[in-house]
């Protein structure tokens, strides 16, 4: 198998270096808080912004998505990490197995996806997804969906996994760091576990 090493990140989260060759990627996994966390720990990726794609409801909402998926946007330094490499690190991130959600959240809102906006991404998607399908011996239902457009969600939801703002009521806690509720929201779906039961030793965010 395959080894996706997570490289210590060198660029600060909600910056890629001026004069760098940006790119965007759009990834929906779940929870986006998950990916959101995920990817801003991986060399040269920039603030990674949540929100919704997928879908044709105007105006999605948290709790009023639609027929929209929970996405992420992911700003990259191509020349730190291509968009091969992102949809390599992202398959490995998520359990591509399950087309009814992931982990405890199931439904639309939180079904997988790569969205693309141009031929060559398309291109670097498939053969990421033909290369997760050898490796696993399983077919990936994980799509390849054509990009419209990205809505992010409000700034509640925004950074959760680090913020320390307190929450009066959650059902994980009383009056928790939004950080803490998130730990144990994560453990609680079962998200790691899963995706090392997939993956093993090639899941690069997974201790």
């Amino acid at each position: 198998m395959m080894k996706f090493a997570i490289l210590a990140a060198t660029v600060a989260a909600g910056a890629v270096p001026a004069g760098a060759a940006q790119q965007t990627a759009y990834l929906s996994g779940g929870c986006f808080w998950c990916v959101e966390a995920d990817f801003e720990k991986v060399q040269g990726v920039g603030d990674v912004i949540s929100g919704f794609a997928g879908g044709t409801t105007a105006n999605p909402t948290y709790g009023n998505s639609g027929d929209h998926i929970e996405a992420v946007e992911v700003p990259f330094d191509d020349s730190q990490i291509s968009y091969r490499q992102i949809y390599d690190l992202f398959l490995r991130s998520v359990d591509p197995l399950d087309a009814g959600g992931q982990f405890c959240d199931r439904g639309r809102e939180y079904e997988t996806a790569i969205h693309v906006e141009t031929e060559e991404q398309r291109q670097a998607a498939e053969a990421a997804i033909a290369a997760a399908e050898q490796e696993l011996g399983q077919q990936i239902v994980t799509p390849v969906m054509s990009f419209d457009e990205f809505y992010p969600v409000g700034d509640y939801h925004q950074d959760y996994y680090k913020s320390d703002d307190r929450i009066a009521f959650t059902s994980v806690g009383l009056a928790v760091p939004k950080e803490v509720a998130y730990k144990r929201y994560r453990e609680g779906c079962g998200r790691d576990a899963r995706v090392r039961e997939v993956w093993g030793d090639d899941a690069p965010f997974v201790n």
